[in-house]
């Protein structure tokens, strides 16, 4: 569990508190809430979890994008709208969101769930920011909430071709690959966990450059590994 000194006040070290990055007042309780995975809850013995929020959370996410994207590009027709806003909304694309302000060092997880890198979990990442979304929305009000969705996509919304690799990361890949003269990417997947719970982990490697995703599918972890290496790759220009 995160201290209160890490997630609420700016740390002995200087760096931002997450509060901090997310630049909008939450309750203490309802972001504490938002940071509680249900396996921690359970070995809490069956103390609130999460879920309630990111169910929340996932309409306000939504309604942002959609919005903004309709009121933004009144050039695009209604499938190049909602492509692009799955994309911006997707597990993937919040994982990376979720990544980039460091929101899994936070998350409150039960023990088994720590340590087999749930921190770094697509699922659990994605889950988790929209439950924080969710806590800004009851704390804040409807346009703080909607303009914390907007900084925190702003990213993948100015660059075109992230749209394009967070909609569809393998091909994406394939073709990124082809354009270094590089082999196409090779996937490995592995799975863990019981049918009803089962996480996927998909190793993704082209070249040199090797990463992992997870997923509750296949399909899923595949994708998420595969953006990884296109996001690696894009960066070494």
């Amino acid at each position: 569990m995160a201290s209160r000194s890490v997630v609420g006040k700016p740390s002995l070290t200087g760096k931002p508190s997450l509060t901090e990055k997310l630049g909008v007042h939450i309750d203490p309780e309802l972001l504490s809430l938002a940071l509680t995975h249900r396996s921690f809850a359970y070995e809490d013995g069956g103390s609130p979890h999460n879920e309630r929020l990111e169910f929340l959370g996932d309409s306000i996410l939504g309604q942002a994008v959609t919005v903004h994207l309709f009121t933004t590009h009144p050039e695009l027709e209604e499938g190049a709208l909602a492509k692009r806003r799955a994309s911006v909304v997707s597990t993937v694309a919040l994982a990376e969101v979720a990544r980039g302000i460091g929101l899994g060092e936070h998350i409150r997880l039960g023990r088994g769930e720590d340590q087999t890198g749930g921190r770094d979990k697509d699922s659990i990442l994605a889950d988790t920011m929209e439950a924080v979304i969710g806590a800004a929305f009851l704390s804040a009000g409807p346009e703080a909430s909607t303009a914390l969705v907007l900084r925190l996509v702003a990213p993948l919304m100015a660059d075109p071709e992230r749209y394009g690799a967070a909609m569809d990361p393998k091909t994406s890949l394939q073709e990124l690959a082809a354009r270094l003269s590089l082999a196409p990417p090779t996937y490995t997947v592995s799975s863990e966990g019981p049918d009803h719970h089962r996480v996927f982990t998909a190793s993704v490697t082209v070249g040199d450059v090797s990463r992992t995703g997870t997923g509750s599918s296949k399909k899923q972890a595949e994708m998420a590994g595969a953006l990884a290496v296109w996001n690696a790759l894009s960066e070494r220009g």
